[in-house]
């Protein structure tokens, strides 16, 4: 076994109402940052997990996600790394 330091990024889905992601894109615009469009605030989980690969520890984080980290409902979910802990 070995130990993985996983990264997950965790969004609202589009069409999903985001009123913190509004609030920060009219501060931003407010601030001079017209360039900027849609704003989605969501959450960054890191986690450390022991499987046999990384390959076997992306399906349980996976697993993870579809089960309790992320609400399949209204948000999505990216594993952004996967790397030895």
């Amino acid at each position: 076994m070995t130990r993985f330091r996983v990264a997950i990024h965790i969004v609202p889905r589009r069409g999903i109402l985001d009123p913190q992601g509004k609030a920060v894109a009219d501060a931003l615009h407010t601030l001079g940052f017209a360039s900027v469009g849609d704003v989605r605030v969501g959450r960054h989980l890191v986690l450390d997990t022991d499987a046999e690969s990384a390959e076997a520890a992306r399906d349980a984080v996976r697993r993870m996600c579809e089960q309790l980290l992320a609400n399949p409902v209204t948000e999505d979910f990216h594993i952004a790394t996967v790397e030895p802990a």
